[in-house]
């Protein structure tokens, strides 16, 4: 029977590392640099963030990260699926699982910046089938042609 478990942490581990060094690696082919604002795996252990792994007996399915704004106030970050998970729910799974943990920090909002291009697709449609709503920059964004502002309340 296969099991999912999620983790917090896990930014040493090699699996991990290889997961977000393509993440930054596609975000950078595929935004502009004054649209992308993708963090490498050293930002992510940010006191402020709190980084989250999503693994099946072991093997690595996706990750995502919960970024305290203000108080009440986070943000979503650095949420990937594995290549090979995609299709399996795996994105749902970690933003259901980055919510509950925003609640717990007691926060009441989220928010988060993504792309606008086509291989931003799938993260659109999941955010909006979410219920997370357009929203206008937050948190020292800048508005571009190719970002996408959501917020929801939590």
């Amino acid at each position: 029977m296969n099991r999912r478990t999620t983790h917090e942490g896990e930014l040493d581990r090699e699996d991990v590392r290889s997961l977000l060094a393509q993440h930054f690696a596609e975000m950078r082919a595929g935004s502009p640099p004054s649209a992308c604002h993708v963090l490498p795996a050293e930002g992510l252990k940010s006191p402020g963030i709190r980084f989250f792994t999503l693994r099946e007996d072991g093997t690595l399915l996706g990750c995502g990260a919960l970024k305290r704004l203000e108080p009440g106030h986070g943000e979503l970050k650095s949420m990937r699926t594995a290549d090979a998970a995609r299709g399996r729910g795996i994105g749902k799974a970690m933003l259901d699982h980055l919510i509950a943990a925003a609640k717990s920090d007691g926060m009441t909002r989220l928010s988060l910046e993504t792309g606008s291009s086509e291989q931003f697709a799938a993260a659109l449609r999941l955010y909006q089938r979410e219920g997370f709503e357009d929203c206008g920059p937050f948190g020292g964004y800048i508005d571009t042609p190719f970002t996408r502002f959501f917020t929801k309340a939590i």
